[in-house]
């Protein structure tokens, strides 16, 4: 089933085995829809943090924009351009906009060959492909846009840093983002060095800037994600079903069935889904299933699929000792997405309305 050929009812994601080639993974490599208009205008960068108006301005000239220039007076010398690196690295929380920017530098750039993904579909690239024939084919692009890059995995970390390397080489800019909390003093400035460090090889290619501010998602939101009973569930299913695709599915199963599929494919366990059903959610406590809810969290966000879910509420299903531990950063941004998928306004018509 596909987007265009989804038919109004109730599906089930666990009754989906999606599969995804290489050359369909390559075609995919572009911004997610939410996205698909993203330019340096349309990004509003907040008052209170200056650092978020001027990482605009620079990555506006990486991308060979029209950020505005000050002029040098009559007898004042003009002052001298600092020198552009091939790659620049967005340092800060989730929430503030990262991801737009990187959009809008894709869009921005007048390039023949660009690529836009997120750190896991690269990663899932090689191994689909093999690193050799994952260079081959990327060789010669102009721009590589990296989201979300992972110092998680030593293995997929230095996989990445070897290929980047190697298009660097050849020519490619590269543009990347990382997330950092909010409100952690100084952690901003370590996940930036944590980054220089994993791809010490090729540091020097990149210009790290840092973007302060708080998560947009919770500026309009109460605290907690959307509940509903079991009751108001049903009849907001069965409501939506009459003109969209819902899916419905018992959040154990979802779980299990998430280690059954390759995380590059998850976006395809969600294609053509307007609205996704949770029953009976419930807090975590294994780590490997978390991460895994994690990416496909990711990929509802990136579709923007609103979410309808009974049982404990979803910015609460990572215990304690998940959001202490070193995945703390990733389990936050997932909570952040959840809030606000639960908060979307569900219509018959399927994705977000707001």
């Amino acid at each position: 089933m596909t987007e265009q050929t989804a038919r109004p009812g109730i599906v089930h994601l666990t009754d989906r085995q999606p599969q995804v080639t290489g050359t369909e993974m390559l075609a995919s490599l572009v911004p997610p829809p939410q996205f698909d208009e993203a330019t340096f205008d349309s990004y509003r960068s907040d008052p209170a943090y200056p650092s978020q108006e001027d990482a605009k301005q620079t990555l506006m000239r990486f991308a060979g924009g029209s950020a505005p220039v000050k002029r040098a007076g009559l007898f004042r010398r003009a002052p001298k351009e600092p020198e552009t690196k091939p790659g620049v690295y967005l340092d800060g929380g989730f929430g503030v906009g990262k991801t737009h920017l990187l959009a809008s530098i894709y869009h921005a750039m007048p390039a023949r060959r660009k690529y836009f993904g997120s750190f896991i579909e690269y990663t899932a690239l090689v191994g689909a492909l093999g690193y050799k024939n994952t260079v081959d084919l990327l060789r010669g692009a102009d721009l590589l846009c990296i989201d979300e890059f992972e110092l998680d995995d030593p293995g997929d970390t230095m996989v990445m840093t070897r290929l980047l390397g190697e298009l660097v080489g050849s020519g490619t800019r590269l543009a990347a983002t990382s997330n950092t909390p909010p409100n952690a003093l100084g952690e901003g400035r370590f996940a930036a060095q944590d980054f220089l460090r994993e791809i010490h090889q090729m540091a020097d290619s990149f210009e790290t800037i840092r973007i302060d501010g708080v998560d947009f998602r919770q500026r309009a939101l109460d605290g907690h994600a959307v509940v509903l009973d079991d009751a108001e569930y049903s009849a907001e299913l069965a409501r939506l079903a009459e003109t969209a695709c819902v899916s419905d599915d018992a959040f154990d199963d979802v779980i299990r069935h998430l280690a059954r599929v390759h995380p590059s494919r998850y976006i395809r366990l969600v294609e053509g889904v307007g609205v996704l059903g949770l029953r009976a959610v419930h807090q975590l406590t294994d780590q490997s299933e978390a991460l895994r809810f994690v990416a496909f969290v990711d990929r509802a966000y990136d579709a923007q699929i609103p979410i309808a879910a009974t049982g404990v509420s979803l910015d609460e299903v990572f215990s304690p000792e998940m959001l202490a531990g070193g995945y703390r950063k990733k389990y936050l941004r997932a909570i952040s997405r959840l809030n606000a998928l639960t908060h979307a306004e569900r219509t018959p018509a399927g994705p977000l309305a707001a």
